[in-house]
């Protein structure tokens, strides 16, 4: 197996276990993209075309409007970074995302995807567990930003996203924290 394809085979393995002949399969059919710092690879009002696995590097997806920009999160693991909503439902997404840094992406387009999935029959809980994550992982998000303090939420970062906290600027996190970056300064050193 090439390099390139160890973190998405490893993730497969532990986190949504296939048949062999599908997974060789699925592997076989990601394309490798190297994407440079600040390139725009998903944006509002577009349809997610691509099944899309970071294996190097660092996005942020966010929200926009004409006048500001809101992080909603980074990713800076190897993981599945595309839009399930979008890409499943066939809709425009609402998000948008860049590269913070060199990235290696994986990528599959959905017909292939969507062609493999029903050869093999292992799509419906692929898409159901990544379903359930996702929706896990939003409602947990959306509860911390309304039932916790900014300083609260950087003491998670802390304790749960300390690679954020390393790879990813400041007033960047403020903004996922929705704060400014000097609200972030006193609280990182209210905490040092």
């Amino acid at each position: 197996m090439n390099i390139e394809l160890k973190e998405i085979s490893s993730f497969f393995e532990t986190e949504y276990p296939l048949n062999k002949d599908g997974l060789r399969k699925l592997l076989s059919l990601f394309k490798l993209e190297k994407l440079k710092r600040g390139t725009q690879i998903l944006n509002a009002g577009t349809e997610e075309k691509k099944l899309r696995f970071l294996n190097k590097g660092v996005v942020r997806e966010y929200y926009a409007t004409s006048d500001k920009e809101t992080n909603i999160n980074f990713y800076t693991e190897p993981q599945f970074i595309t839009d399930l909503t979008s890409f499943n439902a066939n809709s425009r997404t609402k998000k948008y995302q860049e590269t913070l840094s060199d990235v290696e992406l994986l990528a599959i387009d959905k017909s292939s995807f969507r062609k493999l999935l029903n050869e093999y029959d292992c799509g419906k809980s692929f898409i159901d567990l990544s379903f359930q994550r996702l929706l896990k992982n939003k409602e947990l998000f959306e509860y911390n930003r309304i039932t916790k303090s900014p300083e609260e939420l950087y003491n998670e970062l802390f304790i749960y996203r300390p690679n954020w906290l390393e790879k990813i600027p400041q007033y960047r996190i403020a903004s996922y924290l929705n704060i400014t970056p000097e609200t972030l300064s006193r609280i990182r050193k209210r905490i040092s």
